[in-house]
């Protein structure tokens, strides 16, 4: 019998993470990603840019237009719908990939795609998005970016051996760079990074998204200026308690905006489904009631930057206000719903921002403030990311001395949305392809439990002396389980004898006298330690195809328990019973 090299008994078991010299390779992988994508950045803008001065203006420029600012007459109608007919063109015989606003896309290629992602995909998006932005579309740079970036992360990665998480890694750190480079928040992307996108929290994974941001923000200044993106004047309310309190109760009042508008979305995406055409025209049918809004008022059309900024500096009529409310959100759903391209994040800060305006003209202090708690408001939200809502229109800003607000609103609609709606914005598109993604973290019970938690003392054993002969007919009597460890005189391990290898003999009739320790002398047997974490000994198990491991003491060798499948699946009632058990406090019950 030979004892397999104990592939725990390392000291993996005595370190807080799994972090390796793969961690270094990782992040110089992510400062060459990190300049790419702010790269990218640039050139979305410039992109969208180009279209917007293309389509409104029949200019080539890439200075910064405002199709609000265009006047075309009845053409206000016709542009958006050749726009959307135009990306409908490319998903459908380019890649249907770039429909969508990228960031449920991205999920799923990580969850589901190995982080894989492909050129088609990092051309036609940034692409396609600048046509629908450009056009008039009621997008934001945000999602596209997102899933620009974790293309050239993906695709960087794919030039070298890589495993399908350390993809992932900088999959994620393209895309947090891009958001970087568009909006200049790089803690904010870190933040969307870890709430959103990564799935965990590994220094294997955050710090080359960190390498990443950090080189992305140190290239903005030389492509797109520094500072805010979004200054104002406007100061918060004098006392901290007082406007903490009235921006959470805003917050709870966002969440339920969040929710409603993330129904309809689904509602409408529905009803598009319904339609007797192929999807490749429901960008354009989209087209028409985009602009019919902006028949009605300019202001929804594009990317809508203008029109944060005049919500936060309080600019903006209260007929204004309302437009940007009803018939911004009526243009963007259709449009979303429809399967174009376009991002969420400037939308929502739009749509937020105008409700935390009109809330503004019955709440003390200017109402560009209550519109900044409406922006963190409706992100954390919709998106299911409440500190990436509360740090990002800080940033955004520069109003960091708002951040207690900001983070009450965030929690309050936080808490809001996840009691109304089951799923995000972001995650019921994937969860409408049959995929559930629980967006809750904690520690895996296998990680942090060991052995002799979970393992049987004192297990029944069988004598290395014993002939195959009793061993057959303890088998065929007295067994009670499928396998048994063979010990020595001392309670050593010599191999585990199961109850395949007692019908093998039974029906080969040979060496019925053989000794346990000598039939079985060239089998390889797996073991474990007491203080072995069991998801190692559960990998144990799925390499070694044994379903029960002995657990010997690592100085005698001796057996002291045996741990089972069926002892790993009951590590699960840890969890259940601390979410469900209620009593007054006693001593704690460490058993499993």
């Amino acid at each position: 019998m030979i004892l397999s090299p104990n592939p725990v008994s390392g000291s993996r078991q005595l370190r807080d993470h799994t972090a390796d010299h793969r961690m270094i390779v990782l992040a110089g992988a992510a400062s060459v990603i990190g300049l790419a994508a702010a790269g990218g950045a640039w050139l979305l803008l410039k992109l969208i840019a180009l279209a917007t001065n293309l389509f409104w203006f029949g200019r080539l420029s890439t200075a910064n237009a405002d199709p609000a600012a265009a006047h075309v007459g009845i053409a206000v109608v016709v542009i958006p719908i050749f726009g959307s007919g135009i990306v409908g063109l490319m998903a459908r015989f380019g890649s249907d990939k770039i429909r969508g606003h990228g960031i449920p896309e991205a999920i799923e290629a990580i969850l589901y795609g190995e982080s894989r992602l492909s050129l088609k995909v990092a051309i036609l998006k940034p692409l396609s998005s600048a046509i629908s932005i450009g056009s008039g579309g009621p997008f934001g740079a945000e999602g596209p970016i997102i899933m620009t970036g974790g293309a050239i992360g993906s695709l960087f990665a794919q030039c070298f051996s890589m495993s399908a998480a350390e993809r992932k890694t900088l999959l994620v750190a393209g895309a947090a760079a891009g958001m970087t480079g568009i909006f200049g928040t790089p803690l904010a992307a870190i933040l969307l990074a870890v709430e959103v996108l990564l799935f965990e929290w590994k220094p294997r994974s955050l710090v080359p998204v960190v390498i990443a941001v950090l080189v992305s923000i140190g290239a903005r200044p030389f492509l797109l200026g520094a500072g805010p993106l979004f200054p104002f004047a406007a100061a918060p309310v004098a006392a901290v308690w007082q406007a903490a309190s009235l921006s959470l109760a805003l917050g709870i009042l966002l969440g339920v905006e969040a929710a409603v508008l993330s129904s309809l979305l689904y509602r409408v995406e529905d009803l598009f489904h319904r339609l007797p055409v192929h999807w490749m025209w429901w960008p354009a049918i989209g087209g028409v009631v985009v602009g019919i809004g902006g028949l009605i008022d300019s202001h929804v059309l594009g990317a809508g930057y203008a029109n944060i900024q005049a919500l936060l500096d309080g600019a903006l009529t209260m007929r204004v206000v309302l437009a940007l409310l009803v018939v911004k959100a009526i243009v963007w759903l259709v449009a979303l719903g429809s399967g174009t391209s376009g991002g969420v994040l400037a939308p929502l800060l739009i749509l937020g921002g105008a409700l935390g305006a009109l809330a503004g003209h019955l709440l003390p202090g200017p109402a560009g403030f209550w519109a900044l708690i409406g922006m963190a408001g409706i992100l954390s939200g919709a998106m299911r990311a409440p500190l990436t809502g509360a740090i990002f229109v800080v940033e955004l800003t520069g109003h960091f001395n708002a951040l207690p607000c900001t983070i009450a609103a965030a929690a309050g609609a936080y808490a809001a949305s996840v009691l109304i709606m089951p799923r995000s914005i972001l995650t019921e598109k994937i969860a409408r392809r049959g995929r559930h993604i629980l967006q809750e973290y904690s520690v895996d019970p296998l990680e942090f439990l060991q052995a002799e938690n979970v393992m049987t003392a004192n297990p029944v054993t069988l004598a290395g002396d014993m002939p195959i002969r009793a061993a057959v007919e303890y088998f065929t009597d007295s067994a009670d389980h499928r396998s048994y460890p063979v010990v020595d005189d001392e309670g050593r391990l010599l191999a585990l004898v199961s109850r395949s290898d007692a019908l093998r003999w039974q029906v080969s009739g040979e060496l019925p006298e053989t000794p346990l320790a000598e039939a079985l002398s060239d089998a390889s047997q797996p073991f474990a330690y007491p203080a072995t974490p069991i998801g190692e000994v559960a990998d144990l198990m799925v390499d070694s195809g044994i379903g029960r491991i002995p657990i010997v003491d690592p100085r005698t060798q001796r057996v002291v328990g045996i741990l089972s499948r069926h002892d790993l699946l009951k590590v699960r009632s840890v969890g259940r019973r601390a979410e469900r058990d209620r009593k007054r406090g006693s001593a704690p019950d460490t058993s499993v």
